[in-house]
């Protein structure tokens, strides 16, 4: 069964991207590995800028300078 986890900081994800992210990715994991998408799982973990880090400072923190 094919799990596949989506983070995505800084931005808030919609609903229509949210579907299309999982429709998309559920497309691809049948076509690559010939899954069958009743079995395979997408979740979109939307993560906030203050809590994702990159080079020792938060994503917030470096957005802002």
């Amino acid at each position: 069964m094919p799990y596949v986890t989506i983070r995505v900081t800084g931005d808030k994800v919609t609903e229509e991207q949210n579907n299309a992210l999982i429709s998309r990715t559920t497309e691809m994991i049948e076509d690559v590995l010939g899954k069958d998408p009743e079995i395979t799982w997408v979740v979109v973990e939307e993560i906030p800028a203050d809590r994702w880090g990159i080079g020792g400072k938060t994503y917030a923190e470096r957005q802002a300078t």
